[in-house]
């Protein structure tokens, strides 16, 4: 049963009590030669992997980031043109005497690769021209992910890095990303498979006999279902691949076992979201279960205030002040405001002029009698008066406006932290930083190494604006 951190109860323990990842640390030690990136979709993965991966090489570590992310954010963000199936350096990296590469899964072309390098040129070209092949590769469910361990193994067995950091799929669970080597194998090297490939196994006529009705009845079923064409497409790509099914599953194994290895480091990305962090939870617990090694929790895009000492309440009280006070609400912009002529010992209402009883804005005319300078004085002290208040409406209702976004910031970063609290309060073993959120996207290396000094800082970094 997994637990759920958005609904328990104890939230006693505050994620100021968890223990600090020290990224830095993970990142120096020769040690650590994958680290690989998993999480929901949408907390930003990509982003943080290759964060990592340039401060790592900015460190002194040889590095390759493998990214799965269709949207090509990590190669506009990275200075190159495009990602593709092979590694491509990134220049412009400050010193340390390291390199940095990046590159992107290209699902198919790992695929074709697998089959050029382990079958002859022959069956080779019979496998990659068939219809079926074309739409495994191209499309299977699962295959993206058993294929970016595929390019984990043939990156790892080179040696030519010293650090792989690993961005995985966009999968719609996090899990997908354990589950899929496993399932690609399993499919490859099942029973229906072996089913199929049979009557080429089955010595003698008798038998060949016995199995080929079996099997016509089996087929003609399945014909009807999927379609003969199709059927014969699947036949021939198994009889093509009959020599490469071990392999897969071999290969799935032993790539899991890599990602056992201690070697390994696995760091869970999310967000101070319920969603994202329950995911977060799920994924902990079942890293756990398979003796993954994780190393601790990224917590992404963490929102945080220049005025934390300013409380929701106290920002609510002070914008309500203002309106009660009838400054914002005040009529003709003139309330609660005196002119020169409301002075003490002064009646409001007394006449500014004997020409008009009453009438405290009485412009400068021709009318106005010459030589009468206290009239004019008055009249336009009046308007200055006016002009004033139109001036400090504006300030009055932009500020009591602010207060109140200012108690909507302090209120997410509340419920951010209870949300903490409650994944801290479940797994209190898993080391956690945070990435306060910047201004706005990150969409160069300058972006990534606030990033990267946000991961190392752990939250102590100085404080952000709104992802």
């Amino acid at each position: 049963m997994t637990s759920d951190p958005a609904r328990h109860p104890d939230t006693t323990r505050s994620l100021e009590a968890a223990r600090t990842l020290d990224v830095d640390s993970l990142l120096d030690d020769p040690k650590t030669r994958i680290v690989v990136c998993c999480g929901s979709g949408g907390v930003g993965k990509t982003t943080t992997a290759a964060a990592l991966g340039l401060r790592a090489a900015e460190r002194g570590r040889k590095v390759v980031v493998l990214t799965i992310d269709p949207a090509r954010r990590l190669a506009q963000s990275m200075g190159i043109d495009s990602l593709d199936n092979v590694p491509r350096r990134v220049k412009a990296i400050d010193g340390g005497g390291g390199e940095l590469h990046a590159m992107m899964l290209d699902m198919k072309r790992t695929f074709d690769e697998i089959v050029e390098a382990h079958a002859d040129k022959e069956r080779a070209h019979a496998i990659l021209s068939n219809p079926f092949y074309q739409s495994l590769s191209a499309g299977f469910a699962g295959t993206q992910e058993y294929m970016a361990m595929e390019k984990l193994g043939q990156l790892r067995s080179r040696d030519e890095w010293d650090l792989i950091v690993v961005d995985t799929p966009p999968s719609r669970s996090a899990l997908d990303f354990l589950d899929a080597p496993k399932r690609l194998g399993s499919f490859l090297d099942g029973k229906l498979i072996r089913l199929l490939m049979a009557p080429a196994k089955v010595g003698g006529r008798a038998g060949m006999k016995f199995l080929n009705v079996g099997m016509s009845m089996m087929t003609g079923a399945l014909g009807k279902l999927l379609g003969g064409q199709l059927l014969r497409d699947v036949q021939t790509f198994v009889a093509a691949m009959d020599t490469m099914f071990g392999g897969f599953r071999t290969r799935a194994d032993a790539t899991y076992r890599l990602l056992q290895a201690p070697g390994t480091a696995f760091l869970v990305v999310a967000s101070p979201e319920r969603d994202a962090l329950r995911e977060a939870a799920y994924f902990v617990e079942r890293l756990a279960a398979d003796d993954m090694p994780l190393a601790g929790l990224v917590l992404n895009r963490v929102h945080s205030s220049g005025a934390a000492q300013l409380s929701a309440e106290r920002a609510l009280a002070a914008a309500e002040n203002l309106d009660e006070s009838g400054i914002v609400d005040q009529e003709d912009g003139k309330a609660g405001l005196r002119t020169s002529h409301e002075a003490p010992g002064n009646s409001p209402e007394a006449p500014v002029s004997s020409e008009s009883p009453g009438s405290s804005e009485t412009p400068a005319s021709s009318e106005a009698p010459s030589g009468a300078p206290s009239e004019l004085n008055d009249a336009q002290a009046e308007l200055n008066g006016a002009q004033q208040s139109i001036d400090q409406q504006p300030v009055a209702q932009l500020t009591a406006g602010l207060l109140r976004l200012h108690a909507e910031r302090m209120q997410l970063l509340a419920r951010e932290q209870r949300t903490r609290d409650r994944f801290t309060a479940l797994h209190p073993e898993v080391a956690v930083t945070e990435v306060t959120a910047l201004p706005g996207d990150v969409h160069d290396l300058a972006g990534l190494r606030a990033i990267g000094d946000r991961l190392a800082a752990g939250g102590d970094g100085a404080p952000a604006g709104a992802a």
